[in-house]
């Protein structure tokens, strides 16, 4: 395998359109996350992560007449990531070069649109373009046609995993020496009353907190109460390591493994082997002993069944030094952003480590004795020299999928 250089981020989130905005905000401990609001409000009983973005600012009325927000998402944090990596793709083999996207609910809001037009409203025409709005693989699509990449065009919906198993699988092809870039990430915009909806149905989203909705999120704590849905993207570029310092480009990082699991046990409940698996595939991968990782990023939604596994698994894996690792959920902050949430904190990861801190897992105020392990809580903690980190996403349907993070070289 080839040495892979992370040498462009792009961000669109709740805390932030950019990788410094968003790490600026998380090194704060600022949080995204606050009320719904409009219409709908009175009808569900939830907080959101949500960011300030107007895709009218970014896109001309007939192109955005063809773009879902998720796509939009993705093609500004695409953008970003290529003008970061200060890649002339004029100077590349576009044949070796491909895209990369994980979503888990796609052009959810159109789709909810049209059903709404349909159902609702009695009416039997809907936007002409729905079905180009809702796709799944419309933002890796819009992607590859906008930079003109004739290399693989893939999108991978492993619901929360979506976007790890997207940077992932993007690694895989660029350490074998398939393609000579790639443009890895995810995408999410699942914040449409028919989604919200069901996701309350299903009873995992977090109870408002009375005093500070915006501290509804608390992964990890033993008053956590479930998850808080969030919107946005997160890109990176990957190129050969040598390519990358051949050119002088900035490197933000690199890709060092990828594991790759599945729990089969049931649907919705996550399991201690499974992602423990998951994390020791990762690391035979990167080739590298559990001893070598420096600090994690967890999964952390902030769900009773969750975090409790998730801390058993880091446990297995990591045994005595467990508890000596510097662990950090930041989803208390921006959310989870399902499909994008590993990309999201991949990138929060990379800019960590070059900021030698370890991130706040913010709202951590009433420790729970089953998640006993040393989860950074509520302020940023510094001088934290992590080489190597691992960066985990955990999804229903139980597919784990970690990643192996390397800090960029001093």
């Amino acid at each position: 395998m080839r040495r892979v250089a992370v040498t462009g981020l792009g961000v669109v989130s709740p805390l932030g359109n950019s990788a410094s905005a968003l790490y600026a905000s998380a090194s704060a401990g600022r949080s995204g996350i606050g009320l719904l609001q409009g219409p709908i409000a009175g009808r569900l009983v939830a907080t959101l992560a949500t960011g300030a973005f107007c895709g009218a600012e970014h896109f001309d009325a007939p192109k955005l007449r063809m773009l879902d927000r998720f796509a939009q998402f993705a093609l500004v944090a695409a953008r970003q990531a290529l003008a970061d990596a200060g890649h002339d793709l004029n100077q590349t083999d576009r044949r070796r070069a491909g895209v990369f996207i994980g979503t888990g609910m796609g052009g959810t809001l159109s789709n909810d649109e049209g059903y709404n037009t349909l159902y609702a409203e009695q009416s039997d025409r809907i936007r002409p373009f729905t079905v180009l709005l809702g796709m799944y693989n419309a933002a890796a699509a819009w992607i590859g046609i906008e930079h003109q990449l004739h290399g693989p065009n893939l999108t991978y919906s492993t619901a929360c995993s979506s976007s790890a198993v997207a940077i992932g699988e993007g690694w895989q092809r660029v350490g074998r020496g398939e393609l000579d870039l790639a443009i890895v990430g995810g995408a999410e915009a699942p914040l449409s009353f028919g989604s919200l909806k069901a996701w309350e149905a299903l009873h995992t989203l977090a109870s408002i907190d009375a005093k500070e909705p915006s501290a509804s999120c608390k992964p990890f704590s033993k008053d956590r109460s479930g998850m808080v849905l969030g919107e946005g993207a997160a890109m990176l570029v990957l190129e050969p390591w040598d390519h990358a310092l051949a050119r002088g480009a900035p490197i933000h990082g690199e890709i060092r493994g990828y594991g790759l699991t599945t729990d089969a046990v049931h649907i919705t409940r996550p399991s201690v082997e499974g992602q423990a698996a998951a994390m020791q595939a990762a690391l035979r991968s990167a080739g590298l002993d559990a001893s070598a990782i420096d600090a994690i990023n967890a999964h952390g939604t902030g769900t009773p069944a969750n975090d409790g596994v998730e801390t058993a698994a880091i446990k297995a894996v990591f045994g005595a030094r467990a508890p000596h690792i510097p662990i950090s959920a930041t989803k208390a902050m921006h959310g989870h952003l399902l499909g994008a949430a590993g990309a999201l904190e991949c990138v929060l990861s990379l800019v960590a480590m070059q900021h030698a801190v370890a991130l706040p897992t913010m709202h951590l105020k009433t420790p729970d004795p089953d998640c006993d392990l040393d989860y950074v809580p509520n302020i940023t903690r510094q001088g934290v020299e992590a080489k190597t980190m691992l960066s985990n996403s955990f999804a229903f349907g139980g597919t784990n999928a970690v990643l192996v993070l390397g800090a960029a070289p001093c």
